[in-house]
């Protein structure tokens, strides 16, 4: 989950507003993997998108909703979940011309800053590791708010995107169409919904 923003850095004057709702939820938290899905769309054949999630993943989060300067986030993805509906292209998305998983088991997030963007958006920027190989990814992030679930369970949820170029990955096999172009896009969206559970 490498993204870069295209938003300019902006001259503040004062930080930008925190969301009342998530200042009163500072803690940590840990994402629940049922209610979350980690998925992302490439442009296959340069005339349709194919979709794909992975389903074996573990993160945490640490909210600071007074200060979200202080907030952090981490994910370990395990790639031979891969999924998008396909059990050819799975086996083709884990062999060594894409993600390489006998070598390169598990895909890693680690941020490294966090931002309040006014409202209820925000932007987390960290450490993006694909095969061994680790960039920088910024994930802008929309707060989808909190509740409490049937058995006592206070959770948070956010709706995130962000776009990466797979070949700064070394994600780079590709097959030249004879109408020119492309078999798979270089840019992939990436796109979360995410469903965390405060720690006891």
């Amino acid at each position: 989950m490498g993204i870069f923003s295209r938003k300019s850095n902006e001259t503040a004057t004062a930080p930008a507003a925190v969301s009342p709702a998530l200042a009163a939820l500072t803690g940590d938290y840990t994402i629940d993997p049922a209610h979350t899905t980690l998925g992302f769309v490439a442009r296959h054949a340069m005339v349709t998108n194919v979709k794909g999630s992975f389903q074996d993943f573990t993160g945490t989060l640490h909210l600071d909703g007074s200060n979200p300067s202080n907030s952090t986030a981490t994910l370990d993805v395990v790639m031979e979940s891969i999924e998008t509906g396909n059990a050819d292209r799975d086996g083709h998305l884990k062999s060594s011309d894409f993600f390489k998983t006998d070598e390169f088991p598990t895909m890693t997030f680690r941020s490294t800053k966090a931002e309040a963007l006014g409202g209820d958006d925000y932007r987390i920027t960290g450490d993006l590791t694909i095969l061994g190989t680790t960039k920088p990814l910024a994930i802008d992030l929309e707060f989808n708010g909190s509740a409490t679930d049937p058995f006592g369970n206070q959770r948070v949820g956010f709706e995130g995107k962000a776009e990466i170029l797979r070949s700064e990955w070394g994600l780079t096999w590709n097959a030249a169409l004879e109408t020119g172009g492309v078999l798979v896009s270089d840019k992939i969206k990436l796109n979360f919904d995410i469903s965390a559970i405060r720690n006891a």
